[in-house]
């Protein structure tokens, strides 16, 4: 039965590229069905001049998308899975998440080859406490610059700017073909991604089954499993971007591997520490590894992260 189905998007070129990546992979499936996109703007895109942990920590990128599915405004929505919160509003879930794009974060600068380059006191932007807390953990002398605006808008603002770097994550960059500029992928045993980093996820209404029967054609096991862990391990720090919390689970052999990052947002204070096991025990494995981080003093890490957010200002410099 032929249907037409809406498909929800934020406006920025690297969702856009998101959602008609989805569209055309639904096409391909279904070719008797319809796929339109409609933008729509979300409270993250609106307020560009205040930085991500001074404006709010649930679905700063998503309510409004989320909203529009509830209304029966559109049909499913794309999202970049690190912005979507770990519990989603009561009525929808996630239908199919796509499989995996490399989820480090990369080094873009004018003048250096990699972070080592860097010389003491460079300035590197970045809007992520995730990132600042690993920088200064790894490099102490850095200064870090707050820095917002969609992936071509801050590549174009370093290369206008007398910044020294700037960290983005992989994905987005080669997604929108600007590879061009990236100097180093830095290694995750510096930089551990956002929990979803690299993922996309396409959300649905719980009672649209139709839709959720389409939508097994796109889903990737390996990486729903790993992005299970991930989340649970987000979930259960009760954890969003006002915190430094980084995780990154990968698929080895039929097992998983989750490794996860607490630390303040000065990098003084750090919790690194992994877990592997059965796919099937995927959410046991996120929750486990986040109780180990907890036994080793990540409340009070993450406590002191959360005030030291609140008390910092909220002006972006670039």
């Amino acid at each position: 039965m032929e249907r037409k189905f809406i498909i929800g998007s934020r406006g920025s070129k690297l969702a856009l590229w998101q959602t008609g990546f989805t569209k055309d992979t639904l096409e391909k499936h279904f070719p008797r069905n319809t796929f339109d996109i409609r933008i729509i703007k979300t409270k993250g895109d609106a307020v560009l001049d205040t930085a991500l942990s001074k404006i709010g920590d649930k679905g700063l990128f998503t309510k409004e998308i989320e909203a529009a599915l509830l209304a029966g405004e559109i049909d499913l929505a794309v999202h970049s899975l690190k912005d979507l919160p770990t519990a989603q509003p009561e009525g929808l879930k996630i239908g199919a998440v796509s499989a995996r794009e490399t989820p480090n974060d990369v080094f873009i600068s004018k003048n250096y080859a990699s972070l080592d380059e860097l010389p003491e006191g460079a300035r590197v932007a970045t809007g992520s406490l995730r990132r600042k807390s690993q920088l200064l953990h790894y490099r102490p002398d850095l200064e870090i610059v707050e820095i917002r605006g969609n992936v071509p808008t801050r590549i174009e603002k370093l290369l206008a700017s007398d910044l020294d770097g700037m960290i983005l994550a992989y994905a987005g960059v080669h997604r929108l073909g600007l590879d061009e500029h990236i100097k180093q992928v830095i290694p995750t045993d510096i930089l551990l991604p956002a929990v979803g980093q690299g993922v996309m996820a396409v959300e649905i209404r719980e009672a649209d089954g139709e839709t959720a029967a389409m939508l097994e054609k796109l889903n990737d096991t390996a990486t729903d499993a790993c992005i299970t862990a991930e989340r649970a391990f987000l979930r259960r720090l009760e954890g969003g971007c006002q915190v430094p919390i980084g995780a990154l689970a990968v698929w080895d052999d039929g097992k998983i591997l989750l490794r996860g990052f607490v630390g303040g947002v000065d990098g003084a204070r750090v919790i690194r520490d992994e877990l592997g096991g059965s796919p099937d025990e995927a959410e046991r494995i996120g929750v486990a590894l986040a109780e180990r981080c907890l036994a080793a003093g990540a409340a009070e890490i993450l406590g002191e992260a959360r005030s030291d957010a609140a008390r910092a200002g909220g002006e972006v410099i670039f």
